[in-house]
């Protein structure tokens, strides 16, 4: 190999003779010979590596034979049979075609050393100078948790090692501002601390000019008091404070007629109801009283009654089941709220037909009968559910047939109620 390591390589050569037969064009006839030899020599090549490829291969053809002269060096006629010379004809030994191969070709060899590299054309050196000489001072490597051998370390060498002094310090600006704002912060909360301050004995100042008034009024009415003079402040001032009084709380009231008068039915029917409830309700929903009083309170609904106590327990009946001797908020607005539903929430689902809806007869036959409810009642119920008496005698019947049945002596059921309380009473007596 031609390895190109000076710079004379790379400098193009000058030419001297352009006559000069190395650097003349080879002709004709050596361009065909060249070719020839090169197309020869890959033929070769290419027909081996076929032929290696190939799992039965022809026998190869046989070199033709030669013949040698051959001249023994020991002339004799012990020797070579008496003969001077010999003719020695060489012919190539027959290979076999099937014979597997003697010798490994496919060992693997270490490969030979590649091509050389690209020189690198360096610049003439020169003397290093001092500061170089010290940037090309590597420090050792030092660890600041191990030291196996126990050398002392300088404290140079460590901060050296460290690294710490190659490198730029920069701080950033986020600092500066983060100060700047603590500063501010700082400077304003002192401003806010020392402005309450002033408010709170501004207050203290108010407060004991208010107490100094107060103690200076006392003073002058106990010496008024002292002196005789009746003052009328006071009861003015109770007066007034009253009528105040009575003025929010009628103002109260007709302002609370006014909502009810403006609100619409179902939540008019909800206030009227809360009116009426008790005072130990309010408290337990957590209503406040605007007004407590020490007075005892007592439910006004209880009173005027001729029920409870007043009524001696109904003459002494113990029988006598009238625990619900009123109906629960009776009346018919009650009833109708109660079992059909309010009109706005059908007239948001049904539209503004829904009266039209309702008066329709959808499930009236086209033939009544003749004992119906719809020919006998010409008006409608009052409440959700309508009784009528018994139109055939059935409970009378059930109840005498109980009478009878249920007691042995039939003389006693016959007896009338009253001589049964009168001996009842006998009995408690």
């Amino acid at each position: 190999q031609v390895i190109y390591s000076k710079y004379t390589d790379l400098v193009p050569k000058e030419v001297m003779n352009v006559d000069d037969p190395e650097l003349q064009r080879p002709d004709e006839e050596a361009i065909r010979e060249i070719t020839e030899k090169t197309r020869a020599a890959l033929e070769k090549s290419v027909s081996q590596k076929v032929a290696a490829a190939m799992p039965v291969r022809a026998a190869d053809k046989l070199a033709p034979a030669q013949y040698i002269r051959y001249t023994p060096s020991q002339q004799g006629v012990a020797f070579n049979s008496g003969a001077k010379q010999r003719v020695i004809r060489m012919v190539e030994m027959q290979k076999d075609p099937m014979e597997p191969p003697r010798f490994k070709i496919n060992k693997k060899i270490p490969r030979g050393p590649p091509s050389p590299p690209a020189p690198v054309m360096h610049s003439p050196s020169r003397k290093m100078t001092v500061k170089e000489q010290q940037e090309w001072k590597i420090p050792p490597c030092i660890s600041n948790w191990k030291n196996a051998k126990g050398y002392t370390i300088p404290l140079d060498k460590r901060l050296a090692a460290d690294g710490r002094g190659l490198q730029t310090v920069h701080i950033n600006e986020n600092f500066a501002k983060l100060a700047e704002a603590l500063y501010i912060a700082d400077r304003k909360a002192r401003e806010a601390v020392e402005m309450r301050a002033q408010v709170e004995r501004k207050m203290a100042q108010k407060e004991k000019e208010k107490h100094e008034e107060k103690l200076r009024e006392m003073a002058q009415k106990a010496r008024e008091r002292r002196a005789g003079i009746k003052t009328h402040v006071e009861k003015e001032d109770g007066e007034a404070r009253e009528r105040d009084e009575i003025r929010h709380d009628r103002r109260k009231e007709r302002q609370h007629d006014r909502n009810l008068s403006r609100a619409a039915p179902d939540k008019r029917s909800k206030l009227q109801r809360n009116e009426n409830r008790d005072i130990s309700e309010v408290i337990a929903l957590g209503v406040p009283n605007p007004r407590p009083s020490n007075e005892i309170q007592y439910d006004q609904r209880l009173f005027n009654q001729s029920k409870g106590m007043d009524s001696g327990f109904a003459g002494g009946e113990d029988e006598i089941y009238n625990v619900y001797d009123q109906p629960w908020r009776s009346g018919k607005d009650m009833a109708q709220n109660i079992y059909r539903p309010s009109k706005n929430v059908d007239k948001d689902m049904y539209g503004d037909d829904l009266e039209a809806r309702i008066k329709t007869n959808r499930f009236v036959p086209d033939k009544e009968f003749s004992n119906s409810d719809r020919n006998t009642r010409g008006r409608g119920r009052d409440g959700p559910v309508q009784f009528e008496e018994d139109p055939f005698g059935l409970d009378k019947f059930l109840e005498e047939a109980k009478q009878h049945g249920g007691s042995k002596r039939p003389s006693d059921s016959s007896r009338p109620k009253e001589h049964e309380h009168e001996s009842k009473k006998r009995r408690k007596d």
